[in-house]
């Protein structure tokens, strides 16, 4: 099975690096710069890049790797011109002799995708450690349903997301819940984990079942906070996650 490494670029962008017997698969390279550098370092070839959604951080780097690495397999969603293998909800394809599946997940973006391979979940921005992502395209209801979905993977799904966003994202979970200690206890060994220099991630999906106020919208306490935020009853899951999620927008 292929190891996941992560490289970082910017400010706090993941761009993971799938890799086996000397060939390697990267995973939303919005810089070629760092990606380059890793596989000259260990050796590797590149063979494909899968890419997650259109924005900046995540696809800058395509035209550079595409010129390094002629025939470069590039497999993401067909509104990205770049893309050599367009997929959607259902497709499969392989890679190191692993089934990857395609799961669309709109919300942050309306061609959102994210890919499962065997128990390892690549999110890109829909779900992060203790949070998810902001909706720039896609409505609550639509992240409250890619949310809800990813949701109903085993608890051992490993989540890889493409940010370092889970302190901040803790800190605004244990606003939400004062009284969940499974979000106290994370916050330390996170920051004792970021102190250390290694991520945050990936997590898990039984992790973030217990600590990520976006996939607990059903929980009493999650649902009577939100509606003390909004000042009004909340009637479903996807009223508390818009309430949660625009709270989130201002929380510092």
């Amino acid at each position: 099975m292929f190891t996941v490494t992560p490289v970082r670029a910017f400010s706090d962008n993941y761009i993971w690096l799938l890799q086996e017997a000397g060939r390697a698969v990267a995973v939303d390279p919005g810089d070629a710069a760092p990606v380059l550098a890793h596989l000259a370092a260990h050796g590797l070839e590149l063979e494909a890049v899968l890419v997650t959604h259109h924005h900046a951080d995540h696809i800058g780097g395509l035209g550079a790797l595409a010129a390094r690495f002629p025939g470069l397999r590039i497999v993401g969603p067909a509104s990205i011109a770049l893309v050599s293998e367009p997929v959607m909800e259902g497709s499969q394809f392989e890679l190191f002799g692993c089934r990857f599946e395609v799961l669309e997940v709109p919300g942050h973006t309306l061609d959102h995708l994210a890919y499962l391979a065997g128990d390892r979940l690549f999110c890109g921005d829909t779900l992060f450690g203790a949070g998810c992502g902001r909706l720039f395209e896609g409505s609550p209801e639509q992240m409250h349903a890619s949310l809800a979905r990813i949701s109903a993977l085993p608890d051992t799904t490993r989540i890889y997301p493409a940010h370092e966003y889970t302190l901040s994202n803790l800190r605004f979970a244990a606003a939400v819940e004062p009284d969940n200690a499974a979000i106290h206890q994370r916050l330390v060994e996170d920051q004792a984990v970021l102190a250390a220099g290694r991520p945050t991630l990936p997590s898990t999906l039984a992790n973030e079942r217990a600590t990520n106020p976006f996939l607990r919208v059903g929980v009493d306490a999650v649902v009577s906070r939100a509606a003390q935020q909004a000042g009004a009853r909340l009637t479903t899951p996807a009223a508390v996650f818009a309430v949660l999620r625009e709270w989130k927008n201002h929380f510092r």
